[in-house]
Order: C-alpha cells, then sequence, then structure tokens
C-alpha cells in the first residue's frame, strides 16, 4: 500500500482520469506476475482483477488542487473481505519484494503521468480497454444499499466515463459509483 500526490497543472486533462492512469500503472507493473492462463484485468474505474477476484484498488482524493491517490496491491496475502473474494501474486509464485515492487510501480506511474500530460486522454483510453474485462462483461452499478444498475460493459466516453449498455438497448454514461462484475465483485 502506498500513496502519492498529483498537482494538476494547466493544461492537463481532466484530474478525474488520473484514475485510468493509475489502474493502467498498477497492470502494466503487475500483469508480467501473472501467468497465463490467468491474466489481470482492469474494472472500471480502478479495481485490477484476475478472474471475480480482486488483486488491487486504488483510492483518489482531491485536496485542495491537488490529488492523493493511494494504491493498494496484494502481494504477498489478501485480506478476507465479507462478500467479495480477493487474491494476492503470492498465489501464482513468490511474491514480488515489496520495495522493489513500490520502486517498479512509481516508475511506471511517473512514465504514465508523462504520458497524460504529453498526449492527453485518447490513447490512455485505448491502453485501458486492451487491459480491460471485455466489452458485453456483465456489470451492476449502485451504491451500497441502493437498487443495482446492471448492464454490459460498452466502453468508456472519451472522457473516461464508462458506458454501460442496458437491457433495453440504450446505453448509461456512468461518471462515478461503485461497479461490481455481475457474479458479485
Amino acid at each position: 500500500m502506498g500513496s502519492t500526490v498529483v498537482h494538476p497543472a494547466p493544461g492537463d486533462p481532466s484530474p478525474a482520469s488520473l484514475a485510468l492512469l493509475c489502474g493502467l500503472a498498477v497492470h502494466e507493473v503487475v500483469a508480467p506476475f501473472v501467468p497465463p492462463p490467468h491474466r489481470a484485468l482492469l474494472k472500471w474505474p480502478n479495481d485490477l482483477m484476475v478472474g471475480s477476484a480482486k488483486l488491487a484498488g486504488i483510492l483518489l482524493e482531491g485536496s485542495g488542487r491537488s490529488v492523493v491517490i493511494g494504491i493498494g496491491v496484494n502481494l504477498a496475502r489478501a485480506p478476507q473481505v465479507d462478500g467479495r473474494e480477493t487474491i494476492a501474486l503470492a498465489a501464482f509464485g513468490p511474491a514480488p519484494e515489496r520495495d522493489h515492487f513500490a520502486a517498479a510501480l512509481a516508475h511506471q506511474l511517473d512514465l504514465e503521468l508523462q504520458r497524460w500530460r504529453s498526449f492527453g486522454l485518447e490513447p490512455l483510453i485505448r491502453r485501458w480497454l486492451a487491459a480491460a474485462h471485455p466489452e458485453g462483461t456483465v456489470l451492476r452499478v449502485g451504491e451500497p444499499g441502493e437498487p443495482a444498475l446492471e448492464g454490459s460493459f460498452a466502453g468508456l466516453t472519451s472522457d473516461g466515463a464508462l458506458q454501460l449498455r442496458l437491457a433495453d438497448g440504450t446505453t448509461r454514461i456512468i461518471h462515478a459509483g461503485e461497479v461490481r462484475l455481475a457474479g458479485g465483485h
């Protein structure tokens, strides 16, 4: 688990897109540790899954004009969470050494921030989609205690919002909310 701070500058893409950027950075560092036939996949906006099990999560919080980013990756052990399946990288072999993993993640975050600032959202979204669960994956969106909206993943908008295709064929744009795979995770 670690945190960092990003200070968005004039001309940077929307700070809300930092969730996608961080997810992609975590994916790039984690992917080599997950051997086939398994695959680490991004779930909008900020979770990394292996199958239906959560491997990593990201939390962003605004603080003035800055964004504090917290990242948790299950390296050696996965926490027990009621109603959720979790997994650690140790399930696939020796757990990465924490400090080396943290250094690799810091380097990847810096690289992704440079790309984000230089090239904008379009290439970031393309790369995020390539690392995400496939279009058509059934998702449930809703806050705890509220009725969930169910539909299939239909990609992202140009600003990184979730597109959810409903059973009636319409598409709902989701900017925030708890997203679970229809299997419950």
